[in-house]
């Protein structure tokens, strides 16, 4: 595997909207810079949250997930509670190529702060925003930007293509918006078909 290169990256953001919306350079005056890097694409964190909080006494349970552990903000600047985390999307919408995996790594101005930032690895074919876990390991409160940077993508190129892409087995994150819950597979289908 290789990682692309920048070129590489606007090119087929370009040709086949790999990245909407593109920032062609690295923004970086008075914000936490984002856009196209040397060897990946530093994306902007979106102005939805999910804020995690226990007034509810809810239980965290991926195979039962209740709205009830969390608050949603729609604001420029969000305040994640101290040894808490919220779940956030980013501004762009990737479309991943076959023969590419995508990892991501949180920006190190947010990593110097003790936040964390948690993605999955983004596989072949799949698309949609992405959604973001953004972890506050300190015991104070602690601030992310909407509409900066907040993590970067790596494009590793694979040496052939995969047999089954996430599109071929109809993955039940594809073509997610906005900031997206955990699913159990029967959940998701059982919505997909109602």
């Amino acid at each position: 595997m290789s990682v692309m290169p920048d070129h590489w990256i606007r090119n087929m953001s370009a040709a086949s909207g790999m990245i909407e919306p593109f920032e062609e350079k690295l923004q970086r005056q008075g914000v936490i810079s984002y856009g196209l890097s040397s060897y990946g694409y530093d994306a902007r964190l979106a102005d939805e949250f999910k804020v995690f909080t226990n007034i509810e006494s809810a239980i965290v349970d991926p195979k039962n997930f209740s709205d009830a552990s969390f608050v949603n903000r729609k604001t420029d600047v969000c305040v994640i509670p101290p040894n808490s985390f919220v779940l956030a999307r980013t501004v762009e919408y990737f479309k991943i190529p076959r023969d590419i995996l995508v990892i991501c790594l949180g920006k190190s101005t947010y990593a110097r702060c003790g936040l964390i930032v948690n993605v999955t690895p983004l596989e072949p074919e799949w698309e949609g925003h992405v959604t973001l876990e953004i972890s506050n390991t300190t015991p104070l409160p602690a601030k992310v930007y909407a509409n900066e940077g907040v993590c970067q993508f790596l494009f590793l190129k694979a040496d052939s293509l995969c047999e089954t892409s996430y599109a071929d087995r109809g993955g039940k994150y594809m073509g997610q918006t906005g900031v997206t819950l955990p699913r159990m597979e029967a959940d998701y289908k059982d919505k997909k078909a109602g």
